[in-house]
C-alpha cells in the first residue's frame, strides 16, 4: 500500500505503507483534516516535531513537507522502522529526521534531548499505553511552552479516552477522534 503526502514541498509523492497487523496508518481523509486544523493552530515552519507510533511516518513527514525543521520518530516494530527508514530516504530528509526503535511508553520515560513544538502520537486504536505516555511527556516536560499533543483515536474508545485525558476530543472524523492536549 502507498499514502501520498497531502501538502507542501513534497505534495502528491507516495511513501510505503507496510504491510503489518500492527500498523493502522492514518486516512487521507483524517490526515487532511488534522493538518487543516493545525495550520490554524501553529506555524509549521522551522518547528521541532515528535511522532510517537510512527507506523509509515505519513504524519511525521507531512510535517517536514510542510516546514518543520526536524522530526524524531518513534517506532518499536523492526519491520515497520526499516519501512520507515526507507520512507525517509525516498524523500531525501535524513538530516531533518532521527528514528528511534523503542515502545512509546519507554522512550516516553526519559528525559528529552529538547523541546517539542508539537508532539503526534497515533497508536493503534485500543493500545491504551498511550495513557501513561501522555502522563511522562507532562512529568519530563516535552513540550515547549506554547506545544501542543496531538493524539488520534477510535470512537470505539471514546469514553475511555475522554475520561483519560480529562477532555472531549476536538474533532471526529469518521471512526478517529483527534484531541488536542497542552501544557
Amino acid at each position: 500500500m502507498r499514502m501520498r503526502i497531502i501538502s507542501g514541498v513534497f505534495k502528491g509523492r507516495l511513501i510505503n505503507v507496510p504491510q503489518s497487523k500492527e500498523i493502522r496508518p492514518t486516512t487521507d481523509r483524517v490526515r487532511e483534516t488534522l493538518f487543516n486544523l493545525l495550520n490554524n493552530r501553529i506555524d509549521f515552519e522551522d518547528i521541532e516535531v515528535l511522532d510517537f507510533y510512527s507506523g509509515s511516518g505519513s504524519l511525521g513527514l507531512e510535517c517536514i513537507s510542510r516546514g518543520a525543521k526536524n522530526v524524531t520518530f518513534v517506532e518499536r516494530n523492526f519491520q515497520i522502522y526499516k519501512n520507515l527508514l526507507e520512507n525517509i530516504k525516498s524523500l531525501g530528509v535524513e538530516n531533518q529526521c532521527k528514528v528511534v526503535k523503542s515502545e512509546a511508553i519507554d522512550y516516553s520515560k526519559r528525559i528529552p534531548e529538547k523541546k517539542y513544538d508539537l508532539i503526534i502520537a497515533d497508536p493503534p486504536f485500543f493500545k491504551d499505553d498511550v495513557y501513561d505516555v501522555v502522563i511522562n511527556l507532562k512529568i519530563n516536560c516535552y513540550l515547549k511552552e506554547d506545544g501542543i499533543i496531538i493524539i488520534e483515536r477510535s470512537i470505539q474508545t471514546k469514553e475511555k479516552d475522554t475520561l483519560n485525558f480529562g477532555i472531549e476530543p476536538f474533532r471526529t472524523v469518521g471512526d478517529a477522534c483527534l484531541y488536542e492536549i497542552r501544557n
